[in-house]
């Protein structure tokens, strides 16, 4: 026997035992499929839940892949929550405030009026205590939730008519999601809830009067400024939103450990890029909509303190008689309360006198 010959041959063999990956030798091979509350049209926010699935599947070597489905083609937008808590899918990508009519704390898994701004949300989920204090709530509805995306602050949304005062907002029909819908109404407005493919021509028809979405790329995208000439910020109920990937339970415990690492990652991972792109898109964005003809308004301080007034009056109301509710509004409160006293002190101070030079600049400019 040639002796160089088969030292030659274990060699080969050798490299290509060590060519092939470990994980694809030992994992196993998961396919889920993920329910999107969103359609593709929108790249951004729909993309999110997407970009969770390319990083896994990276992460993996292919071996836990992941399909999205836009809304509608599984399942309808505002019922993936349902679908995954009784097994119809194992994953679902959504904003959690779409479901405060099951219970409202779940709202703080979003967004909630006058609450954290992107930073701070992500902060209270990641760092703060925030995801822990929702455990145990999403535990009951059989899911486990992750933070993966976010819009920062959004835009107060269409109007056909403007706001001038408080008394305008009195039988407003107006498309809004989560938790500001039961503000406004305390206020006169009468909200409705409306996945983001169907409000165009709600607006159009005059069956809804003015309908609030995400901001300027997004908003651009579905046409608002065709149907109402009035754009209003600040989208007070949303300093940020936070986009959700929730997994069935059951599921999620099957998974290898390595696999529940990935996922963690990429839904970080997708948070980071999905604001990235905002921050980038919605300030074209609004110049063309502003050239395009759109008026652009600031909501009325008066209107703005009514609705402050409004918001934290609910919350205590809510919270005397939801345990739920009170138990994750008090961890909230404090980390809001907290985070804003720091903020005041060096993000915002720095912020607004930038942007008071940069505004004082331009007119000089001019």
């Amino acid at each position: 026997m040639d002796r160089r010959g088969l030292f030659a041959g274990a060699a080969a063999a050798g490299t290509l035992a060590l060519a092939t990956p470990a994980i694809a030798q030992v994992m196993p091979e998961v396919r889920w499929r993920c329910a999107s509350s969103f359609p593709k049209s929108l790249d951004t926010i729909y993309g999110a839940g997407e970009h969770v699935a390319k990083r896994v599947a990276a992460l993996t070597d292919n071996k836990f892949q992941i399909r999205v489905f836009a809304a509608g083609e599984l399942v309808p937008g505002l019922a993936v929550a349902d679908a995954v808590q009784n097994g119809t899918v194992e994953s679902a990508h959504t904003a959690s405030y779409y479901f405060v009519g099951k219970d409202p704390t779940f709202a703080f898994d979003g967004a909630v009026p006058f609450g954290l701004n992107m930073r701070q949300i992500n902060a209270w989920l990641q760092a703060g205590g925030g995801r822990e204090v929702l455990k145990e709530f999403f535990e009951g509805y059989n899911m486990v939730s992750m933070p993966a995306g976010n819009t920062g602050a959004q835009m107060g949304g269409w109007f056909r008519k403007e706001i001038k005062s408080v008394q305008d907002l009195s039988g407003l029909k107006f498309r809004v999601g989560g938790f500001a819908g039961n503000v406004l109404q305390k206020l006169g407005v009468v909200p409705q809830q409306i996945a983001g493919g169907d409000i165009y021509p709600a607006l159009e028809k005059g069956t809804i009067d003015a309908a609030e979405w995400i901001g300027p790329y997004d908003d651009e995208k579905l046409g608002f400024n065709r149907v109402a000439p009035y754009y209003y910020y600040p989208g007070w109920w949303e300093g940020s939103l936070n986009l959700s990937f929730y997994i069935a339970k059951a599921k999620y415990e099957e998974l290898p450990q390595l696999y529940k690492e990935a996922l963690e990652s990429a839904c970080r991972d997708s948070t980071i890029e999905t604001m990235a792109k905002y921050d980038v898109q919605n300030p074209q964005a609004l110049r063309r909509l502003i050239g395009a003809g759109t008026q652009l308004r600031a909501f009325p301080r008066e209107v703005m303190q009514a609705c402050y007034k409004a918001a934290f009056e609910l919350y205590d109301e809510t919270a005397a008689k939801n345990a739920n509710f009170k138990k994750v509004y008090e961890h909230w409160r404090a980390f809001r309360d907290s985070q804003y006293q720091w903020f005041r002190v060096a993000e915002s101070s720095f912020d607004n006198f930038g942007y008071f030079m940069q505004a004082q600049e331009q007119q000089q400019r001019r």
